[in-house]
């Protein structure tokens, strides 16, 4: 299967960190909080990715702005069920100071990701433009300047 643009993204990459490493912790613990926070931390974690995934293949720089925003709501509520499972002494130090790195990481360069959508050097593409297609262009009359 060929590697698609957003599995090259570095934001991707630490998304699937964090859910590996989140998964990985939360397999672990006794059945009531894996049932309960376990299974809201990994939903959270793993829908970091998915909302970069997705948003990567919608086709328009406004979509993907969307999806990136909803991929950082989704590392907001992974911070609170990560505070809620260390306020439950469900991590140990050592776990913190894994996620946190990924986690601290991770919030920056979505912000930078999300502002840098749609921007060729530094002109802001207008709002509702597709990807560049070079066909299209050729043909716009735009390009006729």
């Amino acid at each position: 299967m060929a590697r698609t643009q957003f599995e090259s993204l570095q934001i991707y990459r630490l998304a699937e960190s964090l859910s590996d490493a989140v998964w990985t912790i939360a397999r672990e613990w006794p059945e009531f909080d894996r049932r309960t926070a376990g299974l809201q931390l990994v939903r959270a974690a793993d829908s970091v990715g998915a909302n970069i995934a997705e948003g990567s293949g919608r086709g328009t720089f406004a979509d993907n702005r969307r999806f990136v925003r909803m991929a950082r709501g989704s590392l907001y509520e992974c911070k609170h069920w990560l505070r809620r499972a260390w306020n439950r002494q469900l991590l140990k130090a050592d776990e913190v100071d894994q996620l946190k790195t990924i986690v601290d990481e991770l919030g920056p360069k979505l912000n930078a990701y999300l502002n840098s959508i749609g921007k060729t050097g530094s002109r802001a593409v207008p709002q509702g433009r597709r990807f560049s297609n070079p066909q299209e262009d050729a043909q716009s009359p735009s390009s006729n300047h």
